[in-house]
């Protein structure tokens, strides 16, 4: 199971001082300006990273702003700014905090996905691996995993990409697998962005399971690391999927086809085995 949305909770006491300003940063991947001038309150998003952010930032009510919630998701382009929210002056009571959540994650939300591309099996060719979870599994594939595939992998089972693209996240220190709530926060993976701004996600991989690293380009095919045990997890597996991002940081699993040794797989199916190319 993927884990949850990456999310930044935050409150800034506004300066005083005409055209002041002051920054929140997330992981050193989005920013967001809190500034005060001409009586309005500002937020300017930031993309510090070389991939587009999909964000949702909303402004909570409270005692410094006399509106409701305000919220806007937008995809912000590899290393740009823009003005995301604007409070007026009459909307603002005082100086006083302004609360607001933040949610992102990696993907243009309006990604159109090429439904005609064939996918490469997440395995070496020649191997076969049976399927736990297919597209729509009442276990934990649904909503947003809707169209997730979860393969019996044991721990040290090479992982091939299944479409080429740009290494755009890589996690790989952790050593947990569990059931719990919280769970997800130890899973290892690899995000790939592809060239449509779509996201093809392996979780689960093991510790230290990573073969490549952020800013990597890889191909169709190639090892780019190892399965594991780690996250929100009850068995050791791969956690394949292709996603679009989508409002309050998550993501949205996309229907894909792919290239098996016996033809085209338009679903692969829970209990089937399906030989790489």
């Amino acid at each position: 199971m993927k884990p949850a949305a990456i999310s930044l909770l935050a409150s800034f006491l506004l300066l005083a001082a005409a055209g002041s300003a002051r920054a929140d940063c997330n992981n050193e991947w989005l920013c967001v300006d809190v500034v005060e001038a001409g009586g309005a309150i500002g937020l300017r998003a930031r993309n510090l990273g070389d991939f587009p952010i999909t964000y949702t930032l909303k402004v909570h009510n409270n005692a410094g702003y006399n509106g409701g919630g305000k919220s806007v998701t937008r995809t912000l382009a590899a290393r740009q700014s823009e003005n995301a929210i604007l409070l007026p002056g009459e909307m603002v009571a005082r100086r006083d905090d302004v609360d607001f959540s933040l949610e992102w994650s990696i993907g243009d939300k309006d990604a159109v996905h090429d439904d005609d591309h064939l996918y490469a099996l997440p395995y070496r060719s020649g191997r076969s691996y049976r399927v736990l979870q297919g597209y729509g599994s009442r276990f934990s594939h649904t909503g947003l995993e809707e169209f997730a595939i979860d393969f019996d992998m044991q721990t040290g089972t090479p992982v091939h990409a299944a479409r080429a693209g740009v290494v755009a996240r890589v996690e790989e220190s952790h050593s947990i697998g569990c059931w719990e709530d919280g769970c997800g926060r130890y899973a290892n993976f690899i995000v790939i962005l592809h060239s449509d701004g779509t996201t093809g996600e392996y979780y689960h991989l093991q510790q230290d399971g990573a073969l490549v690293d952020v800013g990597d380009y890889v191909s169709r095919g190639q090892k780019i690391g190892y399965s594991g045990n780690t996250g929100h997890t009850t068995m050791p597996h791969l956690h394949f999927a292709v996603y679009r991002a989508t409002t309050g940081g998550n993501t949205q699993s996309i229907p894909v086809r792919f290239q098996g040794a016996d033809g085209i797989i338009t679903r692969l199916r829970r209990g089937g085995r399906y030989e790489a190319i």
